[in-house]
C-alpha cells in the first residue's frame, strides 16, 4: 500500500468524523416540529446559589406548543421567567409556560424570558455542561445540555438583568 493511499484514506476517515461531529458541535436539538437551538446558561460568580438559562425555540409545525417546565439535576428547581419593565424599573417575574407560536419562534435570552436556576448544587463555571429536561405541552418531553459561557457571552443580545448579579431578587 502506498502512502498516498494511506493518506487518502486517512483524509476520507477524518472527513467522514467531521460530518458525524457536526450535529454534536452544532448544540442543537429536536423534539417532534420544535427545534432547541444553543441551551447555554452564564458562568455564575463564586458562592451564587442561582443562575440563568437561555434557548432558542423554534416551531416548524403547524400547531403552537408551550414549554411548560425545566427541571436539571444541578438546581433544586428551575422557573421560567420573563423580564418586564414596569414604571421604568427592570424586574423579573415567573411566568407558567411560553407559548411557541405555529411556524414561530421564542428567543430566551438576557433581558427577556430565560431560565432561572434556583437552588444550584455547584457554581457554574465555564466549558460546564449542565442536563437539563424540557417538557413540552405537546412535543412532551427532551433532554439537554446547557452549554456555561462566560461572563460576557450574550451581552450583545441585551444587557444583563440587574437582579442576577448577586443572586436572586424580585
Amino acid at each position: 500500500m502506498s502512502v498516498t493511499t494511506l493518506f487518502r484514506g486517512a483524509c476520507a476517515a477524518l472527513l467522514g468524523l467531521a460530518v458525524f461531529a457536526a450535529p454534536a458541535l452544532a448544540h442543537s436539538y429536536k423534539i417532534g416540529s420544535l427545534e432547541i437551538g444553543h441551551p447555554w446558561a452564564r458562568q455564575t460568580p463564586a458562592g451564587a446559589t442561582t443562575g440563568a438559562g437561555y434557548l432558542t425555540l423554534t416551531n416548524t409545525g403547524p400547531e403552537p406548543d408551550r414549554l411548560v417546565a425545566v427541571s436539571t439535576p444541578g438546581a433544586e428547581k428551575v422557573e421560567i421567567h420573563e423580564g418586564v419593565t414596569e414604571n421604568g424599573v427592570a424586574r423579573m417575574r415567573q411566568v407558567p409556560a411560553i407559548d411557541i407560536p405555529a411556524h414561530g419562534a421564542v428567543k430566551l435570552a438576557p433581558g427577556g424570558f430565560h431560565l432561572m436556576l434556583i437552588g444550584l448544587k455547584e457554581g457554574l463555571a465555564t466549558g460546564m455542561r449542565l442536563p437539563a429536561t424540557l417538557t413540552f405541552e405537546k412535543a412532551g418531553t427532551v433532554e439537554v445540555e446547557l452549554a456555561v459561557e462566560d461572563m460576557s457571552y450574550g451581552r450583545g443580545e441585551s444587557s444583563a438583568h440587574p437582579d442576577h448579579k448577586d443572586g436572586h431578587a424580585h
